[in-house]
């Protein structure tokens, strides 16, 4: 079986990577201007969910053992922002269930990469 790319790079180095990679669209996404969320907003939103959850599995299948700290490492931004919202501002309730949302999914995505990274790891073709 050929090994990935991914297998060279260690775990945390991947989740750093993911980390800095998602503050590029939530920079361009973030409207100072703005009172409410737009569609494209919206959108956009939805497809960091999409990406820190697929980069925690991918990771994870990568590297089993990494399912303990990838998602926190990758989802860093998000944890300080739950701090931030429950010391500060308790009335955002949106960007609250955003960040906790999308730790959850990461979560999700990397004990399912885990799972399949341990089977594909016992069973090489």
């Amino acid at each position: 079986m050929k090994k990935s790319r991914l297998a060279g790079i260690p775990a945390w180095a991947l989740s750093l990577m993911t980390l800095l990679a998602l503050f590029i669209p939530l920079a361009i996404l973030e409207d100072p201007k703005s009172t409410g969320l737009s569609t494209i907003q919206i959108i956009g939103y939805i497809s960091c969910v999409i990406l820190i959850a697929g980069a925690c599995f991918f990771i994870c299948r990568t590297h089993p053992k990494s399912v303990w700290y990838t998602p926190v490492i990758c989802n860093a931004l998000g944890i300080v922002a739950i701090f931030v919202y429950i010391f500060t501002d308790v009335s955002s309730l949106a960007e609250f269930m955003y960040w906790g949302s999308c730790f959850v999914l990461s979560i999700i995505g990397a004990i399912l990469g885990a799972k399949v990274g341990r089977g594909r790891k016992e069973n090489p073709e």
